[in-house]
């Protein structure tokens, strides 16, 4: 029986262009639904513009625009985009469509049935010069649980929580850099904190990766906020039935864009989209997203859904950042570089390439170092792999261009058998571990072509070795084809090779007619940085601090006196630390997947003193004890050596 999917990419912010940020993401991804199809399987890939929220609303009236005018125009753009860089959805829609605003008000009015809403009024920022309430992103301030300067009003980026943004110590509208003032308003709220259990059981089913689950785990166990869904007006979205002034949410209606692109191609296609979406449908949902949008897809997005007729996602799958010659995306440092600019300069399939030899199926950052660019571009995708072609041409010219009637078989079979462990990889989502093997195949090919020297052979010889070359190049380029689609079908031409799927790896052309070998990709030289956008920029580097800035942190040497497991919440360890003359501290820790209880009495770890505290339904966290922890899920406490006593401060 075929599989069936429907796969999702994260939705596109409809105020600007594409970057290369979103490129990494709608390339992992669409590499994903290439190998799916190649398999022959039935692959549905959903995307729209996210078109809703201030920001749009903003930035529409600053350029004296309808908003509606505005997102269509850059719909038409993102969609132009994407195409270039060869992203091939089955839809490509927008959430400010009649579909979303059906479905966003149905699974509304579920919510409510469900008890599942309620009204609250509450004080929010108001931003008076403007006259209006401030949406999240137009405030800015200090992070109330780690400290953090310059975050946003809707959560931190340094420590990854999630916060109101009245809770911002010392917050300033971005818009006027105004200080805004608390006013009075009502607003609806989604019980999130009655889910809980449900939460729990979608996380172990589909949450795969380590880091993420101990991360959602650790907002789940702590004390899980009910949720705003309705803002004021003025805003671009969708009303709230029967409320006056009041427009929901953009993360509310966002995700349900995903159900309702999947409707418009299948209303266009006289398809019935619940045989998609339906609680019992055969269809495995994948959606594949940025981590810094985790909590709203691994929570707020599974809990919400809960109440309606519409399944759960089967898996999220999250990345890290995009990084520029290691430094962060940044229009005012030079370092933001759109999707179009990259194109403007280079074949988008060489990004898809540098980027699949990267990505895993962990949340690593990943970065676009140029000069590393230009280095495996040269050296692997024209040196190693679609050098091949051209090594071996004059051989099959000698004869007419049509190939030997044999091969030697014994490489051939050495080469393929390691196909299947390609196809695991990208079923895995181990691109990178792919680009490896296929290179280490491509190696083998240019030994063999060195090591039997074909130019000094007779005719009939170097043909053979020619044939079994390209009998092999075929293949690793149609392996290829996930990866990097146009490249790899413009080097099939060579073998009249149009339509494909993984099923046609090991089929041996012998005897046949090929044609001329054409040039697939030549040789690319380094681009500055600067001349991407045309600033002449110095690139700093933005993760650095001053001392000023270090000196704020009060780091403590703490000894653990007691420690035990709190009731209810997997991740977490109640600990209580002698800190010298500073007396005593209790912190929770989500490190029990690491450590037993008993095991941490007596040991000296490093305390953040100055933390404000935080507090959670199993009590008050005065701090918090520092841990690294890598991308597989391990936790390892930080200690201090022999000698420090509790209470001494880390310099």
């Amino acid at each position: 029986m075929t599989k069936k999917y429907l796969i999702t990419s994260a939705l596109p912010y409809g105020n600007g262009p594409i970057h290369l940020g979103h490129m990494l993401e709608h390339i992992q991804t669409d590499i994903w639904v290439k190998f799916l199809r190649l398999q022959n399987c039935e692959v549905i890939y959903i995307c729209a513009d996210d078109a809703h929220g201030a920001p749009i609303l903003i930035k529409a009236q600053k350029d004296d625009i309808d908003p509606e005018v505005m997102t269509k125009r850059i719909q038409q753009e993102h969609t132009t985009t994407l195409q270039d860089f060869n992203i091939k959805h089955t839809n490509y829609y927008t959430t400010h469509s009649d579909e979303n605003k059906d479905l966003v008000e149905e699974i509304y009015s579920n919510l409510l049935e469900d008890n599942l809403i309620y009204k609250k009024k509450i004080k929010q920022l108001f931003d008076e010069k403007q006259g209006m309430f401030l949406a999240d992103r137009y405030v800015i301030g200090t992070c109330p649980a780690c400290g953090a300067d310059s975050q946003f009003g809707d959560g931190c980026e340094v420590c990854g929580i999630t916060y109101e943004a009245e809770e911002l110590i010392n917050p300033i509208s971005t818009i006027t850099n105004t200080t805004p003032v608390l006013k009075k308003t009502e607003h609806l709220y989604f019980k999130l904190n009655t889910q809980s259990n449900l939460l729990g059981q979608f996380l172990e089913d589909a949450v795969k990766q380590k880091a993420i689950k101990s991360k959602l785990n650790e907002w789940l166990d702590g004390e899980l906020a009910d949720w705003n869904i309705s803002r004021d007006a003025p805003y671009f979205g969708f009303e709230i039935p029967n409320e006056k002034d009041k427009y929901f949410y953009v993360w509310l209606d966002a995700p349900i864009g995903y159900i309702a692109s999947t409707k418009n191609y299948c209303d266009k296609n006289k398809k019935d989209f619940m045989d998609i979406w339906n609680k019992k449908s055969d269809y495995e949902i994948h959606h594949f997203i940025g981590k810094d949008i985790i909590y709203f897809h691994g929570l707020f997005w599974p809990a919400v859904l809960n109440a309606s007729k519409y399944k759960l996602p089967n898996s999220i799958h999250a990345h890290g950042f995009l990084s520029i010659n290691g430094q962060k995306m940044s229009k005012s440092k030079g370092t933001f570089i759109t999707a179009d600019q990259f194109r403007e300069k280079y074949e988008p399939d060489l990004l898809r390439f540098y980027f699949a030899s990267k990505l895993n199926s962990k949340i690593e950052d990943i970065d676009l170092d140029l000069k590393d660019f230009t280095n495996k571009i040269n050296s692997s995708l024209v040196g190693k792999i679609f050098n091949i072609g051209s090594r071996v041409d004059a051989f099959i010219k000698n004869n007419n261009y049509v190939l030997s009637n044999k091969y030697d078989r014994s490489f051939v079979d050495s080469q393929r058998k390691q196909y299947d462990q390609i196809l695991k990889n990208f079923a895995d989502k181990e691109f990178s571990k792919a680009v490896n093997l296929i290179l280490r195949i491509a190696d083998s090919i240019n030994s063999y072509i060195n090591e039997k020297k074909p130019w000094q052979l007779d005719n009939e010889e170097a043909l053979l070795i020619a044939t079994t070359s390209l009998n092999i190049y075929i293949d690793i380029c149609i392996l290829l084809n996930p990866i990097t689609p146009k490249l790899s079908e413009q080097a099939l031409k060579q073998f009249e090779i149009d339509k494909f799927s993984f099923k046609d790896l090991k089929n041996d052309m012998l005897g046949t007619k090929i044609n001329k070998y054409k040039v697939v990709v030549e040789r690319i030289e380094e681009t500055e940085l600067n001349h991407f956008n045309g600033n002449e920029m110095t690139v700093q580097n933005d993760k650095e601090i001053s001392i000023e800035d270090f000196a704020k942190i009060d780091l403590r040497v703490a000894k653990i006196i007691s420690a035990e497991n709190v009731e209810d919440a997997d991740k977490l360890i109640k600990i209580e630390l002698d800190v010298g003359v500073l007396g005593s501290k209790t912190v929770f820790a989500g490190i029990k997947e690491a450590y037993e209880p008993k095991d941490l009495i007596d040991k000296n770890v490093v305390l953040v003193n100055n933390l404000k505290s935080r507090k959670m339904k199993f009590g008050i966290s005065e701090g918090m004890i520092l841990a690294s922890s890598n991308d597989e899920g391990g936790i390892f406490l930080l200690s201090s050596d022999n000698g420090a006593k509790p209470g001494e401060k880390i310099k």
